[in-house]
């Protein structure tokens, strides 16, 4: 088991203790399913980018808190936090969740071919994508739009939205992420 997968499965399981939940109840408000809950929490299996957004947002949880913890300590030259998931979208943490400030912000790969979609996230919660190479497409408010390099766009994440690379080259992008709770 790599330490990354066995990282967040228990990084997961803390959060849900911590909590006092069940997997039982984990799954009733993230609609993932039980046995998909325990086998990341075994680190067993390796969720997608798209599940753990799932599994935070049921649990009104900022993304990295699973990426990284609570520590807040998140890159490393040496051996950054990097996480990718199949369908080939590399999320790194550069901030970690800050309660104070109510964001946090990752860079995000997506490699020729790449399509990650998203369920949408706990309510209020807005996203700022900024593509700084490549191109990419971003499915918000019913449809896909392209951006390029330098170009930039906030949306509603609590809604169904996407992130696809149909472009011959990888598209980097930041994306900023605020939450209107506290979590």
């Amino acid at each position: 088991m790599s330490p990354d997968l066995a990282a967040i499965g228990q990084r997961m399981k803390q959060f849900r203790g911590e909590r006092g939940l069940s997997l039982d109840r984990v799954a009733r408000l993230c609609g993932v399913s039980k046995a998909m809950l325990g086998q990341i929490e075994r680190g067993e299996s390796t969720p997608t980018i798209a599940t753990l957004w799932k599994i935070a947002s049921g649990l009104q949880a900022p993304l990295s808190r699973f990426l990284v913890g609570e520590s807040g300590v998140v890159h490393r030259p040496a051996s950054p936090a990097r996480h990718r998931d199949a369908s080939g979208m590399i999320v790194t943490p550069l901030f970690a969740f800050d309660p104070l400030l109510g964001f946090e912000m990752f860079a995000i790969e997506l490699p020729q071919g790449c399509l990650s979609e998203s369920s949408p996230h706990a309510p209020g919660v807005i996203e700022h994508v900024v593509v700084l190479e490549g191109e990419m497409e971003l499915f918000v408010e019913g449809g896909w739009q392209t951006l390029g390099a330098g170009e930039v766009l906030r949306f509603a994440a609590d809604q169904p939205h996407g992130y696809r690379n149909r472009g011959p080259a990888t598209a980097k992008v930041h994306d900023l992420i605020h939450y209107p709770f506290s979590a």
